[in-house]
């Protein structure tokens, strides 16, 4: 069975959280990387940031909906949400618009395990960390790859 040690990329491109959102979009498109972790000063997982993360900062700003009861402006939906909004669009370091609750496997991960939480928790990145120090980084074409290389072993 397959493990994230056999399907992980060791040469991991990283960033600070001091990166600027400049710098990880040309990075992105330089290297033709979908995302990357983020280390901070003593090389631990700060965060991680992604495509989908500089695209949302170009969206369009929505602006909630409210409804006057008496005298009293009540929110309908997404008024908790306006703040952090407008701090991510407005963003110029990275650490502005990451993601910092990061799910991360260990080497010794199953591919199955690996598939299923990027299934089920929408993730399509996944750190690879031992001892908590990162070691590797897992995408979804390398889930892709894994499966289709232990289907490969099991046919012959």
């Amino acid at each position: 069975m397959l493990k994230a040690k056999d399907i992980m990329h060791t040469d991991v491109i990283t960033v600070s959280p001091e990166t600027t959102v400049e710098e990880l979009g040309r990075l992105f498109i330089e290297k033709g990387i979908s995302g990357a972790p983020i280390l901070d000063a003593d090389n631990r997982l700060y965060g991680i940031v992604t495509e989908n993360d500089l695209i949302k900062q170009n969206k369009r700003f929505h602006i909630p909906t409210l409804i006057r009861l008496f005298d009293a402006m009540i929110p309908i939906e997404g008024f908790a949400s306006v703040e952090d909004e407008i701090r991510r669009m407005s963003a110029s370091k990275v650490a502005d618009i990451c993601i910092r609750s990061v799910i991360t496997v260990d080497p010794e991960t199953s591919l199955q395990d690996i598939a299923t939480i990027m299934s089920e928790k929408g993730v399509h990145l996944l750190p690879v960390l031992s001892s908590g120090t990162l070691v590797g980084i897992i995408g979804k074409i390398d889930v892709i790859r894994g499966t289709l290389g232990e289907a490969d072993r099991q046919q012959s």
